[in-house]
């Protein structure tokens, strides 16, 4: 027996004996029969990693059944935790095609198209929730700070977010009468990868290669009066965490780029990111922890936008590009390596930097930023040096500054 399924989340795969769901000895009886129709988000997790792991052991069948179980629950228009399940099935479906592909009739006009917000949609975003305009802050206002008594300040910016934390600096700046320069690289470096025509050497890590190729202290004429900042918003996650042996430096591209940033000897290097590991080799592993950690967003757009806002619809979309790469991808092809606050400040004491802490003023100007949004954002410090965005208490995205070691007061 086969049946189509077509549900909520506009999949479509064909289930092959689904009857087998109701068999006393199948391993999704029992008590993953009683999650149909279930909101918890606990039991969703449980199915996932049940799904993940039919998916390891190439059980196209067991698979199958899990996702039809799923598809009872998710809904691109119902509550959190329906929406997410919504895109955690479409991303397991496009990962059951190429693994499990003799096992599962898969149409493939139901893979996540690759989609970017665009400038004005990433403002409203920016303005509705402080995922951004918190790195925003926190990085300007330690900027700030450090180029005190400097004549001339010099910015490498590396960020996806079209310049949008640089006004309020820019104004700062003129206040104080400093004369500034930006060099930008403004681009999501993971639009250099394609999901659909990735050759096994990554475009995406050519590019970054090329580029840390091209980026040395004397193409910046730097004078001794003029102050360096390279400012790191949401892009170190996209510089591959894995070793190449074979690449002049034995070491991966993160460390790469980090090796070239010290030798600028910069008064300050600030790196915000999603406080969040996805970077694990275990896909069971990135389920968990992106199950939990995207859930914010989610559950975020749920106390500002109604249930069928095609805004609130287009901003998940988004996310669901997200959760597929980090779900469906592995090798080259999965550019999703977020690590956590804690992780990236070793990967910096590593690479020869020292922390440095925010100071009074700029914890004070985050606060009062954060009364601005919802009462569920709030901020935390961590390890003294870094502070965490926190939905409902629940870390979010961090924000740390750096200086090369011996640079520090």
């Amino acid at each position: 027996m086969e049946t189509e399924l077509r549900g909520n989340s506009n999949t479509s795969i064909s289930l092959q004996n689904p009857s087998l769901f109701n068999n006393p000895q199948s391993s999704l009886s029992g008590a993953l029969k009683g999650c149909l129709g279930s909101l918890d988000g606990a039991c969703i997790e449980k199915l996932l990693l049940h799904c993940a792991s039919a998916l390891e052991h190439n059980d196209g069948t067991l698979a199958q059944q899990v996702m039809w179980v799923l598809n009872n629950v998710a809904s691109l228009v119902g509550d959190p935790n329906q929406r997410l399940t919504s895109w955690f099935l479409r991303a397991l479906i496009s990962r059951a095609s190429k693994v499990c592909p003799t096992a599962m009739n898969f149409d493939g006009s139901s893979t996540i198209r690759r989609r970017n917000m665009s400038v004005t949609e990433l403002a409203v975003y920016v303005d509705l929730i402080p995922w951004h305009r918190f790195g925003f802050c926190a990085s300007n206002s330690a900027i700030l700070k450090a180029i005190e008594g400097y004549s001339k300040v010099h910015i490498l910016d590396f960020s996806i977010t079209h310049c949008m934390q640089w006004p309020t600096l820019i104004d700062a700046l003129a206040i104080r009468d400093v004369p500034f320069e930006f060099n930008v690289f403004d681009h999501d470096p993971s639009s250099f990868a394609s999901s659909e025509t990735m050759s096994q050497e990554s475009s995406h890590d050519f590019h970054i290669e090329s580029l840390l190729n091209h980026l040395t202290p004397t193409m910046l004429d730097l004078r001794d009066d003029e102050a360096l900042v390279i400012n790191c918003q949401n892009w170190l996650r996209y510089l591959s965490d894995e070793e190449k042996g074979n690449s002049v430096q034995d070491c991966s591209l993160r460390d790469a780029f980090l090796c070239t940033v010290k030798g600028f000897n910069p008064c300050i290097v600030v790196v915000v990111d999603e406080d969040s590991d996805l970077s694990a080799p275990s896909l069971s592993s990135r389920i968990t922890t992106c199950f939990n950690f995207l859930w914010i967003p989610f559950d975020a757009l749920e106390t500002f936008l109604l249930k069928d806002s095609s805004q609130r619809i287009e901003y998940e979309s988004d996310i669901g590009h997200k959760i597929e790469n980090i779900i469906s991808f592995e090798g080259a092809q999965r550019i999703e390596r977020s690590e956590s606050g804690i992780k990236l400040a070793q990967r910096m004491k590593n690479a020869g930097f020292s922390s440095v802490p925010f100071c009074v003023d700029t914890i004070g100007e985050v606060r009062s930023l954060l009364e601005e949004h919802a009462s569920g954002w709030g901020m935390k410090r961590e390890e003294d040096h870094m502070l965490v965005l926190t939905w409902k208490g629940h870390n979010s995205v961090f924000s740390t500054a750096w200086v090369p070691n011996g640079l520090q007061d």
